[in-house]
């Protein structure tokens, strides 16, 4: 077992031995390396996770690219953000909670135009995947998010507290694992993905509404806090997105959304992405924080 964790380590780390190293050469030499591992654990889940947890650490700690996690980045609006910090060579760690398919497919459009990439899996909502040493990290965005729609008076506990844990409790969770190593650095950026619904509250909501808006609270907090550190924390809350969960909401509802929007139109997820890179990356950012932005 020690020799397989070494192995997947090493296979990791040469891709960092010079810094002319092909970008796209990181992603596909840590998911070779763990490929390997998982054959000679097979079956044993923790170790595989410890496995990956010691590549991504190891990949991450020798990298001079701006290190950035982006949960829920599998599809949707975290895609779009993952994507953008690839083409901004940075390197992207791509998390997933479920099913690794559509992550790998992120990571290899990433390593398509040059970016780096790797999949982390890990239930944010979960402390234990949480809070584990992520190596170095520079920007974290905390994007996860679910819904489980129903009137207040018809709301199961168990929707509330799915919805809550995910959507808030994953949000202080990598927030306080990441900000350990950021204030280790004396620098970072975090930026949490929160909702319109947060400011305005909606129909059926009640339990994203009351999670989206604790996240704004959570990041005027700590942005406070950081602050004396050089880590900004700021969240953007979008409004109507063009997503798969828009596009099935029919014609009627999307005349009576748009209604409502000042430009007349649905915003595309690289917009939302655009902001995020802005906050995190540019010089131009470095002096906001506590700020909520709508999109």
């Amino acid at each position: 077992m020690v020799r397989t964790i070494a192995a997947a380590k090493a296979a990791a780390a040469a891709v960092f031995q010079s810094p002319c190293s092909p970008a796209v050469s990181f992603a596909r030499s840590v998911r070779s390396g763990r490929r390997a591992v998982s054959l000679s654990v097979s079956g044993v889940r923790t170790h595989v996770a410890a496995v990956e947890q010691a590549v991504v650490q190891d990949a991450t700690t020798q990298s001079e690219a701006p290190v950035v996690v982006v949960t829920g980045a599998s599809r949707g609006i975290g895609k779009a953000i993952a994507l953008a910090f690839g083409k901004a060579g940075c390197k992207v760690l791509v998390n997933y909670a479920r099913s690794s398919t559509d992550a790998e497919e992120v990571c290899k459009e990433i390593e398509a135009f040059g970016g780096q990439a790797i999949t982390f899996r890990g239930d944010v909502s979960n402390e234990a995947d949480a809070v584990d040493t992520w190596g170095t990290i520079d920007v974290l965005v905390n994007n996860a998010g679910i819904t489980r729609d129903t009137l207040l008076l018809r709301m199961k506990k168990s929707q509330w507290q799915d919805v809550v844990d995910l959507n808030l409790t994953g949000v202080f969770l990598c927030t306080q694992a990441a900000t350990k190593v950021m204030m280790k650095k004396k620098k970072g950026r975090v930026i949490n993905i929160t909702s319109v619904v947060g400011l305005t509250g909606n129909l059926g909501q009640a339990n994203y509404a009351a999670a989206k808006a604790a996240v704004i609270g959570l990041t005027k907090t700590t942005a406070r806090e950081f602050a004396s550190r050089n880590i900004t924390v700021n969240a953007v809350a979008p409004g109507f997105i063009s997503s798969d969960m828009t596009s099935q909401l029919g014609e009627e509802i999307e005349k009576k959304n748009l209604i409502t929007i000042p430009l007349g139109r649905y915003g595309e997820p690289e917009e939302v992405a655009d902001l995020v890179g802005f906050l995190a990356l540019s010089p131009g950012g470095s002096y906001i924080t506590g700020q909520v932005v709508g999109t």
